[in-house]
């Protein structure tokens, strides 16, 4: 651990950032002449792809079913819901011609897909028997986003959206899978390595349209705060403006209660992030489009075929499904080899020299911690296997400790504000509860309010605004 350094990651977060993701060619962006829009390289869409591959798995095996809506969206239809169009009515992209024509109605490039599913719901579904449903889609969404742009984090096109949308016949279902979509999410979080802190959005940043907003933050290099997952609460107010009633058990007529929870394109960036360091970053075994590189060093015996043996090794691990590849372009030094793979985030290199060849071992290097080791070629395979498991371990470890130290809990806003000044992070302070107290805090401390804990922590002391009783912990940080 002591060769890993973070002094760039941290302090000139900015440009690392951009330089991992156009070198490490993950995501090349700034150049194609749309803002905020970019392109998924080879590797980056591979990684991109293993993402999805894991969210795919985890709901599929909780029974939501995958569906594909159309892009466009009537305009009536997205109005249909007020609150909501209220809150993404300055983010619309709208198509109003088709080729020279001007079209009768307009239609939006999806924002999201809350009054489109509720359209096609009331047709499908007419009984509490049918219920409840999961759908989810992964889809690209449009928001003409006015604020800085910034690659997968603040971007016009989401290509990565993933949006679940359920229905239910009570509130007491609905609210049974608000809890089961957290625990997925924390799942595919875990599987990746992505520490995160659980809140409830004020009532001033929920969903539009929702009762209540879960979210899921999490901390990057700069301090400040990226929301990398949410869960709404809708109730009833979507089928109620579509009058999109159901039979019930008792066989009344009533508005179904839905939900819905999104990820998008973050999930991917949080992944490359907050494993990174100087040198690039370390990708979790589980999703690396590349899980091992084997390096051959040409030997000077020109008995001794090094690639030879490198590709020997290819083929064992492939036929155990790992994801391989022997580098052996002759234009780099091994060196520049190193680098290169380094900075794409492979979890481990196998070194192959004249050595190695002789011996019947190999050198093994792991990228999270630049460990090496030597390793008998037939102990290969349960090495290979102890590592994978060992690194995200320690990925996981490492990013949840970091993000541990940027959280603040205390009672004084001066302090409060020193942290979120100078190294930004989290802070938490004892709140009353009341609005106006957690505007002031905002003020004071100029800081956003992310929210409560959830669940509902209890707070003992005082409000440091009213000096009233506290009831929970507010959440304050500077976010993108």
């Amino acid at each position: 651990m002591s060769k890993i350094k973070r002094d760039k990651w941290e302090k000139n977060f900015s440009e690392w950032y951009d330089n991992v993701l156009r070198t490490g060619e993950y995501y090349d962006y700034g150049r194609y002449p749309v803002k905020g829009m970019g392109i998924w390289m080879p590797h980056g869409f591979q990684l991109r792809q293993r993402i999805i591959q894991l969210i795919r798995k985890v709901l599929d095996s909780t029974g939501h079913e995958e569906v594909l809506f159309p892009l466009l969206i009537p305009e009536d239809l997205l109005r249909r819901e007020k609150e909501h169009i209220k809150g993404f009515e300055d983010e619309v992209y709208w198509v109003t011609h088709g080729g020279l024509d001007p079209l009768d109605v307009k239609l939006a490039l999806r924002p999201t897909s809350e009054t489109s599913i509720t359209f096609m719901e009331k047709l499908w579904i007419k009984s509490y028997k049918q219920l409840p449903r999961k759908f989810y889609q992964i889809v690209s969404i449009f928001r003409y986003e006015t604020k800085a742009t910034r690659p997968l984090l603040r971007l016009r096109e989401v290509t990565t959206f993933k949006e679940a949308h359920t229905v239910h016949a009570s509130y007491e279902d609905a609210e049974r899978q608000v809890h089961e979509a957290i625990d997925l999410y924390k799942e595919i979080f875990d599987s990746l390595g992505i520490p995160y802190l659980i809140s409830k959005r004020p009532e001033w940043d929920k969903f539009a349209g929702a009762l209540y907003t879960i979210a899921f933050d999490t901390i990057f290099p700069d301090g400040r705060v990226l929301q990398i997952g949410t869960v709404h609460h809708l109730g009833q107010n979507f089928p109620r403006t579509f009058d999109f009633k159901i039979q019930m058990e008792d066989e009344s007529l009533d508005y179904p209660h839905q939900t819905s929870y999104g990820l998008s394109d973050r999930v991917v960036a949080s992944t490359i992030v907050v494993h990174g360091d100087d040198t690039g970053t370390t990708l979790p075994p589980l999703v690396a489009p590349v899980q091992v590189v084997i390096i051959p060093i040409p030997a000077k015996d020109e008995d001794i075929d090094t690639l030879a043996y490198a590709e020997e090794l290819a083929l064992k691990l492939k036929a155990r499904g790992i994801r391989v590849k022997v580098d052996d372009r002759e234009e780099l030094r091994p060196g520049a080899k190193f680098y290169y793979w380094e900075y794409r985030g492979v979890p481990i290199r196998i070194e192959v020299g004249a050595r190695e060849v002789r011996e019947d071992v190999v050198t093994i290097v792991r990228r999270d911690t630049r460990e090496k080791m030597k390793v008998e070629k037939q102990e290969l395979d349960a090495k290979i296997d102890e590592l994978f498991r060992e690194i995200h371990e320690t990925l996981a470890s490492r990013a949840w400790n970091w993000m541990r130290s940027k959280i603040l809990r205390t009672t004084n806003i001066e302090e409060a504000r020193r942290k979120i000044a100078s190294e930004r992070g989290i802070v938490e302070l004892p709140w009353c509860g009341n609005d106006n107290c957690a505007f002031k805090m905002m003020e004071k401390i100029d800081a956003k309010v992310l929210g409560t804990p959830y669940p509902e922590e209890e707070a003992k002391g005082k409000c440091p605004v009213c000096g009233k009783d506290a009831k929970t912990w507010i959440r304050l940080a500077k976010t993108y």
